[in-house]
């Protein structure tokens, strides 16, 4: 086979998490909960910077060539009755997952899966493929762009000038604890910069990455347990919106809950930057969920909104996100408010095979961008378990879905202006 035809083999992992391939099977990847056979089209090699996840409790699916059909591997095809787990990638930012890794759960007491994106990974020609694409051309989280002995000194001493700083210390520890790659470039003095606010939120988020209930899977990071002064955020990103290349300033992050639950706070940090510099990009990444808050930032200086939603469909949306004191109609309210303010809005739109692509949700969507208008879809793998996030929005497809790269030819000839990518952009004034 060459590698325009050939599709990568199966790959799993023993109870000790050695991962090996086996050649006689293909991979297979899952969208929706049903399992599909990746065409070449839908691969990529690795990308640098990604990691591979052994899945507990959970067998691997492979593709039969020779009957074309899903085969559940419950145990070694090299040595019988010795169990199997399935194994996944969890991609490099700025790469977008075509196919989640295909599994089945066998075990009734799995452990629910951690906060990431499970993307399918196969083995082929001495190197690992997974099913996606590149999303952003954009290189400021890539792997080769940090070097750790160089964070770790830049981030000790700016944490030693900035010790009265509280804003700057919680950064310090995403930096160093969480390798958060936001805040590896801000003590680097370059791009992005995180601006963490609020420690609450009026969202309960089901797949929530800094907070979780009791029981459930732990959350990935911390989350800011203070509101931080309007001095000390604009000590954080005056420095860097005046001397940065490409300088964004973000507040919203993994590590709080909304920020527009400190919106005094934040308007008055906003008023104390742009009295010192008119350079580089105030952004807030948000659920969007107060129209009113959005219109006063935006009045304040507010360049941009990054609103996170997990689905353009009124019910899975509010099942996800299961909102206190909003619904999903004041998040398109306030995408509208941005826009006449003449502020750049896109949107945080997480990306689940099967169900981004259904054809319900794909007219959900279309139907959102020609009432508000943004600019931008930053395309995110969903962080979650799939079988937990299926259980979740009680998703009941009425047919298959188009497939991620349909989908977004779909979209792009739908909408020829909109915008396709990742990151928070940096826009030329």
């Amino acid at each position: 086979m060459t590698p325009s035809t050939a599709i990568p083999s199966l790959v799993f992992a023993d109870l000790k998490g050695n991962i090996t391939d086996f050649s006689p099977l293909a991979m297979a990847g899952m969208a929706g909960g049903h399992f599909f056979q990746p065409e070449w089209a839908d691969l990529i090699p690795l990308p640098e910077g990604s990691e591979l996840f052994v899945l507990p409790g959970r067998s691997p699916v492979a593709w039969d060539q020779d009957s074309d059909e899903p085969v559940l591997v419950a145990e070694d095809p090299r040595h019988s009755g010795m169990p199997v787990q399935a194994v996944a990638a969890f991609m490099a930012p700025a790469h977008t997952a075509v196919f989640n890794a295909a599994f089945q759960t066998t075990d009734n007491k799995a452990p629910r899966l951690p906060l990431f994106a499970y993307t399918a990974v196969g083995w082929l020609d001495g190197r690992f493929w997974v099913t996606a694409f590149r999303s952003d051309p954009d290189k400021r989280q890539d792997a080769c762009q940090f070097n750790q002995a160089t964070i770790t000194r830049k981030t000790r001493k700016k944490l030693k000038e900035c010790g009265s700083n509280r804003l700057v210390q919680h950064l310090g520890k995403c930096c160093l604890t969480y390798g958060c790659p936001a805040a590896r470039n801000y003590f680097l003095g370059r791009w992005e910069a995180p601006l963490p606010t609020s420690p609450v939120c009026n969202a309960r988020c089901v797949g929530c990455i800094s907070l979780q209930p009791a029981g459930s899977c732990s959350a990935t990071q911390d989350r800011i347990r203070f509101v931080p002064t309007a001095h000390e955020i604009a000590d954080v990103a005056i420095p860097h919106l005046q001397t940065a290349e490409d300088a964004i300033v973000s507040f919203g992050q993994g590590c709080e809950g909304e920020p527009l639950l400190q919106a005094p706070v934040i308007e008055e940090a906003i008023d104390r930057i742009r009295k010192k510099t008119s350079r580089g990009i105030i952004n807030l990444n948000s659920n969007a969920s107060l129209p009113h808050s959005v219109q006063r930032l935006a009045g304040a200086g507010l360049n941009s909104l990054r609103v996170s939603m997990n689905s353009a469909q009124d019910s899975l949306y509010h099942r996800y996100y299961r909102p206190v004191g909003f619904s999903f109609a004041d998040v398109q309210e306030s995408i509208i408010t941005m826009k006449a303010a003449k502020g750049f809005v896109s949107l945080n739109y997480f990306i689940q095979p099967g169900v981004t692509d259904s054809i319900v949700e794909l007219e959900a969507l279309s139907t959102l961008l020609e009432r508000c208008q943004p600019d931008l879809i930053q395309l995110r793998n969903l962080n979650m378990d799939p079988e937990w996030y299926l259980q979740t929005l009680d998703f009941h497809p009425s047919g298959s879905p188009m497939g991620m790269r349909a989908w977004l030819h779909n979209l792009q000839q739908r909408f020829p202006t909109l915008r396709l990518g990742y990151f928070n952009p940096y826009l030329q004034s």
